[in-house]
This record gives structure tokens, C-alpha cells and sequence, in this order.
């Protein structure tokens, strides 16, 4: 069910299978396997999963192109209470271990907030990523275009760009690197630093090998309508004319709730085993925060990997356990 000022207390007082903190395609899709294997879920939701702001998703098999995240977002949710599950729209501020339980201390409400405390035997970390974008006056301005045709990731939307006039906004030289696996779908390229970092002079030795442009000067705003960028007003007042961009200026992790836990990591990403683990044996990570692709298929898919081997530990526990009791009997 959504929990509610009328249902969290009972909430409080009991001991979940696992909660999933993070209510995006990875986290809904390992509640829906969870409650699909009996076992019984709590989803804590912040609502900023990373697809929400996904205007269109065009490469996920099965639904048709122009599919916003938010609808296969409200469809997951609805799927996960059906079976069930329940669900909290709050934000994570603490985790500790007991031993045999997690006890997750959330913020409900931004206004007035009040805070309550959830246990389970499980974790699983699905709260995601956020991307930073250009920080200008208006940020308005940003959000107008950002999930449209201003693109934050290669992966996920290369194709969009292909043969087009792309404009790369970058923070450092080593996000302006992605300009060169961008060069597999256009050859059309303008690498804004955006007045943030010097460009090496090896790295603007490959840009200008492969007649790539360099623009130095700040940006003013994004110009265009409805929704579709066409272009930058830079803060000399030039424009420069554009078909769609990119922008490479990395992200957030929404996972300090983990950092007690000095978990394994490479970069800022968590390492896991093959079914989602982490190094510590009972907290899984999927999607964004794992090493990995940040996919939407590819969360969801680790979703059902991780739910799969909770239900393969707590079958064997309990298995064992009653082997245990009637060999005392």
C-alpha cells in the first residue's frame, strides 16, 4: 500500500524482507520480483529517479518510441502496490546495521518533516544518479531542454545525434573525452568548456585532428522552442547554431546513506558480484550506483537479479533453520 500518516506506524513495527531505497525502474523492478516471490517489500521513494526526466525512452524493447519515463514509472508503481507492496514517498538520511536487520531512518516531508525508522533483513541501494548540468542564471532555461534534445548520455542517445550539429558541454578535459565516441555518430562537433577548465594541449591537438571546434566563452542561455534546443547565446552575444547537445559534466551519487559501510568501489561506482551483491552480504546495488551501464534495461535487470538471490538467501535460511528445529525436536 502507500504509506500514509495512517499506515506508517504499523510500518514501523514490523520487519520487512527487504527495502529498496530508490523508487526508479531498477528499485520498482526488484519490489515487483520481491513481492512476486512472496516475500514482503518496502520501496522508499525520494522521486528524482534519473528516467523521470526522460522526455522520450527510444531504446527499450517493447514499448513504443516516444514512451515518457514517467509513465513507465507510474506503471511500475502501480504494478508493485498491486502485488502488494508498499510503498513511501521519503528521503533515506541513515542506515545502520543491527546485525540481523537494517534500520533506515527516513525524512518524510520537506515542510514539518517528521522522521521515522524502518527495519529489514535486505537493502538494496536503487537510488540512483543525478547529472549535473551547466549552472546558469536562469536554470529554467536548462530544464527546458534537458531530456529533449539536450542529451546526458552517449549510451542512451548517440543515435539522436547522428549526422547532426552537436554541441558537447563539458566541465573538465576528461568529460570533454566523450566527444570522441560521439564522433562515431557525427562528425559535426563544437566542444564548449563553458569558461570551466583550460583545454591540454594534447587533447586540443586530437579535437583539431578530427575538425573539431573549441568554444571557450560562457555560456548566456539556450535558445530554441518547444522544448527542442537550437542553439547557445554565449555571454558576448554570439549564437551559435546547434541540432542537440550533450552534456558531459558527470554526476551525483544519491548514496551517502552507504558511506559507513566502506563498501568496495571503483570510482565512485559500488562493485557487486554477478546477482548484485555488494562486499557486504546482505546490501545489493543496482542500476547507476553499480559499475555498469546506466541503463533503463539494464536496472530493471538488475532489479530482478538482485530480488532473485534474496529470495535464494532467505529460502535457504529459513530451510535451515527448520532442519535445525526438528533435529532439536
Amino acid at each position: 500500500m502507500k504509506l500514509t500518516k495512517q499506515t506508517w506506524q504499523p510500518a514501523t513495527e514490523k520487519i520487512y524482507d527487504t527495502i529498496v531505497i530508490g523508487g526508479g525502474a531498477g528499485g520498482l523492478s526488484a519490489g515487483i520480483y520481491l513481492q512476486r516471490y512472496l516475500l514482503d517489500t518496502l520501496i522508499i521513494d525520494k522521486g528524482k529517479a534519473r528516467s523521470f526526466w526522460m522526455s522520450e525512452l527510444h531504446n527499450y524493447l517493447g514499448l513504443p518510441p516516444d514512451t515518457p519515463g514517467r509513465s513507465v514509472l507510474r506503471q511500475g508503481k502501480e504494478h508493485f502496490l498491486s502485488l502488494g507492496g508498499d510503498l513511501l514517498d521519503a528521503y533515506v538520511e541513515e542506515v545502520i546495521d543491527e546485525g540481523e536487520t537494517f534500520a533506515i531512518r527516513v525524512k518524510i516531508g520537506r515542510n514539518n518533516s517528521q522522521y521515522h525508522t524502518f527495519r529489514a533483513k535486505y537493502l538494496i541501494a536503487a537510488s540512483g544518479i543525478i547529472d549535473y548540468l551547466p549552472e546558469l542564471e536562469n536554470m529554467r532555461n536548462v530544464y527546458e531542454y534537458a531530456g529533449y534534445n539536450l542529451h546526458v548520455c552517449l549510451i542512451c542517445d548517440g543515435y539522436e545525434m547522428a549526422d547532426k550539429k552537436v554541441g558537447v558541454f563539458a566541465n573538465s578535459a576528461g568529460n570533454a573525452e566523450v566527444v570522441f565516441p560521439l564522433g562515431w555518430f557525427t562528425s559535426n562537433i563544437t566542444l564548449f568548456t563553458q569558461g570551466l577548465f583550460e583545454v591540454p594541449d594534447d587533447l586540443r591537438s586530437r579535437l583539431e585532428a578530427q575538425g573539431y571546434q573549441i568554444e571557450a566563452t560562457s555560456i548566456e542561455q539556450f535558445i530554441g522552442e518547444d522544448h527542442q534546443m537550437t542553439g547557445v547565446e554565449l555571454t558576448d552575444g554570439r549564437i551559435v547554431k546547434l541540432d542537440t547537445g550533450l552534456i558531459s559534466m558527470g554526476s551525483k551519487y544519491h548514496a551517502t546513506y552507504l558511506d559507513k559501510f566502506e563498501l568496495e568501489k571503483q570510482g565512485g561506482n559500488l562493485v557487486t558480484d554477478k546477482m548484485a551483491r555488494t562486499s557486504h552480504p546482505r546490501i545489493f546495488a543496482i542500476g547507476d550506483l553499480k559499475v555498469g551501464l546506466n541503463q533503463v534495461v539494464v536496472a530493471a535487470a538488475d532489479g530482478a537479479l538482485a530480488a532473485t538471490q534474496i529470495w535464494r538467501d532467505i529460502r535457504r535460511s529459513t530451510f535451515s533453520k527448520t532442519v535445525v528445529q526438528q533435529a532439536r525436536d
